[in-house]
């Protein structure tokens, strides 16, 4: 995959392209606190596609939001009918997200139908949901974090201790976490930081009741296809995920041995468990 960078009205987005004009189009979406580089283990994998991963803001080499600005689902929603725009896709395409890409994958084909055809998800069915009785307490903790002193930077002496501390926080291989590491950090006096905005680790203040999410998933017109990890997260346990995919007019769930991450651990049955739905979107 190469390099490349689309100038959009809200922000300058970096990108990894592979493939040619004329082949189904995916547009990928990665995971909270990773970037696009968590998809190139899989894009080995899909030689058939034209397939552009973003870094999502706030994320590896692209904008961080303004002082004032905030990193919601809706801002997320902008950013891909920009991107979209950039790239001069206007006929639909399919999403491929991981994680909280996924969620912004579900949202987007509620949001905009008519410019995605296929939803691809890995470890996602939607977005977190909350309790009623936890809204208090969620909108007091954001609303502090807000106005706290910005935390330092944490320094890395090199990109071994980067990785090191990737590896513990998530189960990476080391492989996978240097790919993530490389992307997502930048030089400093001393070391190295991440890249990413310290903010993306503030507490949300909302969020959307499960019958809510369940009523998006409802609105789905286009088929989705989720894979799912026999290690997966606490929100995404299986009788929420079979729920929640109980609510789709066109889905199905394949699970796989693996972790969160499963897309970079065993990127060849991921994709060919994604393939139908990834060749649905042509130029």
């Amino acid at each position: 995959m190469r390099d490349v960078v689309l100038d959009t009205p809200r922000g300058r987005i970096a990108a990894l392209r592979q493939g040619a004009p004329g082949m189904p189009r995916v547009l990928a979406l990665h995971g909270w606190l990773d970037n696009a580089a968590s998809f190139l283990p899989l894009a080995a994998h899909l030689p058939g596609v034209e397939l552009v991963a973003i870094d999502l803001a706030g994320h590896g080499r692209s904008f961080h939001r303004a002082a004032a600005a905030d990193y919601t689902f809706v801002e997320y929603l902008l950013d891909v009918a920009a991107v979209l725009d950039a790239l001069d896709w206007h006929a639909p395409v399919a999403l491929l997200g991981h994680s909280l890409g996924g969620a912004v994958a579900v949202m987007a084909a509620v949001a905009m139908p008519e410019r995605i055809a296929a939803l691809a998800l890995v470890e996602s069915a939607g977005p977190l949901s909350g309790r009623p009785e936890e809204a208090p307490e969620r909108l007091r903790d954001a609303f502090v974090r807000r106005r706290a002193r910005p935390r330092p930077l944490r320094v890395f002496a090199d990109l071994d201790v980067a990785c090191r501390a990737r590896i513990q926080a998530n189960g990476l291989s080391e492989t996978a976490a240097r790919l993530l590491v490389e992307r997502g950090t930048r030089a400093v006096d001393g070391g190295f930081v991440w890249a990413s905005d310290p903010r993306l680790t503030w507490p949300s203040p909302l969020r959307m009741e499960e019958a809510a999410v369940r009523a998006l998933l409802g609105a789905i017109a286009c088929p989705v296809r989720v894979v799912a990890a026999t290690e997966t997260l606490p929100a995404l346990a299986q009788a929420v995920r079979d729920a929640r995919l109980a609510c789709l007019r066109d889905g199905a769930c394949t699970v796989l041995p693996g972790h969160h991450h499963l897309h970079m651990e065993t990127p060849a049955a991921v994709a060919a468990a994604l393939a139908d739905v990834l060749g649905a979107a042509r130029a």
